[in-house]
C-alpha cells in the first residue's frame, strides 16, 4: 500500500512531466471525497498522448515502488484514462475532456499539492 503520499505523488507527476504531459494539478481530497485522498489531474495533446502518458506513471509506479493500479479505465479511447491507486486517482485527459467535467470544480474545496519536479534539461533529456 501507499506509505509516503508526497513520494508517490511526485513520482506520478515527475512521469507525467517527463513525457510532456500539461497542466498537472495534485489535490488533496481528504474530507473532501470519499473516493481518494488524492487526486491528480493533467493532460495530454492527442488520444495517444493520454494513453503514453498513463502508460509512463503505470510503469513508473511498478518499477520503482512495486504499486500497480486496482482498476484502470479508458486506455482503449485516450480521451480521460484514470488509474486508480486507492489513495490516490490519477486522470489524464484531452484538453477538451478536461474542461468538459471540471474535476477541478468538483473538487474545489481540495487544497492544492505542491509536488517536486526535476525540469532539468538533463533529467528530461535521459527519460526520452
Amino acid at each position: 500500500m501507499i506509505n509516503n503520499n508526497q513520494f508517490v505523488l511526485d513520482k506520478i507527476a515527475q512521469a507525467i512531466f517527463d513525457k510532456k504531459g500539461i497542466n498537472i494539478l495534485v489535490l488533496d481530497l481528504r474530507g473532501v471525497s470519499s473516493l481518494a485522498d488524492f487526486a491528480v489531474i493533467a493532460e495530454g495533446n492527442v488520444d495517444r498522448h493520454v494513453i503514453a502518458i498513463s502508460h509512463s506513471v503505470e510503469e513508473t509506479l511498478k518499477k520503482e515502488l512495486d504499486i500497480r493500479p486496482v482498476y484502470v479505465e479508458g486506455m482503449q479511447t485516450g480521451d480521460w484514462v484514470v488509474l486508480d491507486y486507492l489513495q490516490i486517482m490519477v486522470h489524464i485527459f484531452m484538453p477538451g475532456m478536461r474542461d468538459k467535467y471540471e474535476l477541478e470544480t468538483l473538487w474545489n474545496a481540495g487544497k492544492i499539492v505542491d509536488v517536486h519536479i526535476n525540469t532539468s534539461q538533463l533529467h528530461s533529456s535521459a527519460a526520452l
